[in-house]
């Protein structure tokens, strides 16, 4: 039986990937949405479903599993096929059909005539530290990736690092946790102003030019020695749990072989979110050019003008902007 061939296929089911999802149903084209999770929503969901987000438009600040619940809802109602499981590894134009084939880790085969990847960052992996404690008592009181904040109620908790992962734990904690010690290697931040303003009027203690040295602890963390880099003191900290907000690698090996062309570990695109392959577009974190902000709320307009560039591709004769959404009249959005 020949593959059925769709108007666009998208790549990546994060929060980018869905709102893609959703635009693609407003306007009417035949959707397939693949993530290589047994789940939607991305990092939202595998890596901070606690975690609180802060810089998205409606939404003073809201939990990442929540918005990855409003945002599958709002793609799921122009009912798109939806394949989970499934590691894309190959994609190939077809000159002669003028479509384009994906191939999955598992054999399976998808055609369309536009793709959207909306890859996030990509394979990623978490930055780790070379202590050998480290690796030892990783899933054991230590952490890269929180999933249950509950399992930190009134423990002493460790944060390493000084972005926004490291800041917002920081604050998202403040309560929970008995006491909390952020450090970080070097006095100047990469977290956003209100959140640094935040941190600093908390209960959170706040150590600048520290950095983790030792862990300590048999079956679980029991404590951490730390020391400032400036001279190379040393302090001893009771803690039971340590969060290594040091960022994620992220590792774009997997579509070296598409022939796309990449600029600094990220798809170049132009404009209208195009990649050199015809038909072929990306949006969000994995996309580059000038200016680019690596933000979910810019990752949601690329993902809208990818889309009306695919339907523009697609039919010549579409609008590239086809009106505000007032003028759809889109189906009953499920309730939760």
């Amino acid at each position: 039986m020949k593959d059925e061939t769709f108007d666009i296929t998208i790549v990546g089911a994060g929060p980018v990937g869905l709102y893609a999802t959703y635009y693609a149903g407003l306007r009417d084209m035949k959707t397939k949405l693949i993530d290589a999770l047994p789940q939607l929503g991305g990092q939202l969901t595998a890596l901070y479903p606690e975690k609180y987000i802060y810089d998205v438009a409606g939404f003073p600040k809201i939990l990442a599993k929540d918005l990855a619940e409003n945002l599958i809802n709002q793609a799921l109602q122009y009912e798109p096929t939806v394949c989970l499981n499934e590691k894309i590894v190959k994609l190939e134009y077809l000159e002669s059909e003028k479509i384009l084939k994906l191939t999955s880790e598992n054999g399976n085969t998808h055609l369309s005539k536009t793709v959207v990847l909306t890859l996030g960052i990509g394979a990623f992996v978490p930055r780790k530290l070379d202590i050998p404690d480290v690796h030892k008592l990783e899933g054991k009181g230590i952490h890269y990736i929180v999933r249950d904040k509950s399992i930190f109620k009134g423990k002493n908790i460790l944060i390493v690092g000084g972005g926004d992962s490291a800041v917002d734990w920081a604050l998202n904690l403040e309560g929970l946790a008995k006491h909390i010690t952020l450090i970080h290697r070097r006095d100047v931040f990469k977290a956003h102003e209100d959140s640094l303003k935040k941190l600093f009027n908390s209960t959170v203690e706040v150590r600048t030019f520290y950095e983790l040295k030792r862990v300590h602890g048999d079956e679980h963390v029991e404590g951490a020695t730390i020391f400032d880099n400036r001279n190379g003191a040393e302090t001893y900290l009771d803690v039971q749990h340590i969060i290594l907000s040091l960022g994620f690698l992220a590792n774009l090996e997997f579509i070296q072989g598409w022939g796309i062309e990449l600029e600094k570990n990220a798809i170049k695109v132009n404009s209208k979110m195009e990649t050199n392959i015809p038909g072929v577009y990306a949006a969000g974190d994995i996309v580059s050019y000038l200016g680019k902000l690596k933000l979910i709320s810019t990752g949601f307009g690329e993902a809208a003008i990818a889309v009306n560039s695919t339907k523009n591709y697609i039919d010549p004769s579409s609008k590239f902007f086809p009106g505000h959404s007032s003028d759809f009249v889109p189906k009953k959005i499920k309730s939760g």
